[in-house]
């Protein structure tokens, strides 16, 4: 028999995952197949479920998706960065989703530095087409960077998830 402690292993494992191939499709190719926060979300609400905390995790993701939603209507983020963001909401306690918003923002910033960084540092792209997958996606991402598009921010939403789960719990 599974104890809970591995179940929540188990949940944070696939979710953890599905980030991770989330923050890698984005920063290929710009979108979040919508598999990934389903699976996100089905992960979230395994672990509520298990903490007795579904209706107010539901809750409180409702609200981030309503949010997000505005957002994504001014154009200032993409759909599927509303919906793994609004996922990642059930993966952490209800009472966390301040903190995961805040360090998903602050992942976000570093992020675009990171790229205005880049756009003065790097030189420009060579017409020439790489041999590897790799080396394609990163000339890909050269030219996004050279001409300031969409960052991956599926990058600092998992981010985001990670400083959130990983911070210390201050005493209180």
């Amino acid at each position: 028999m599974i104890n809970l402690v591995t179940l929540h292993l188990i949940l944070l494992s696939i979710a953890a995952a599905a980030l991770l191939f989330a923050a890698i499709y984005d920063v290929a190719m710009r979108i979040v197949p919508n598999g990934l926060p389903l699976i996100v979300t089905v992960s979230g609400l395994g672990l509520n479920a298990l903490d007795g905390q579904l209706l107010p995790a539901l809750f409180g993701a409702a609200l981030v998706f309503a949010g997000t939603w505005q957002c994504w209507r001014r154009n200032w983020i993409g759909g599927g960065d509303v919906k793994l963001l609004s996922a990642c909401a059930l993966l952490v306690q209800p009472a966390m989703i301040p903190e995961l918003l805040a360090g998903t923002a602050l992942a976000g910033g570093v992020l675009a530095l990171l790229y205005l960084a880049l756009g003065r540092l790097l030189p420009p792209v060579m017409p020439a087409q790489p041999a590897s997958r790799f080396g394609r996606v990163w000339q890909a991402e050269r030219r996004r960077i050279a001409s300031r598009l969409s960052l991956p921010y599926a990058c600092a939403i998992a981010a985001g998830v990670t400083l959130t789960l990983c911070a210390p719990v201050p005493f209180g």
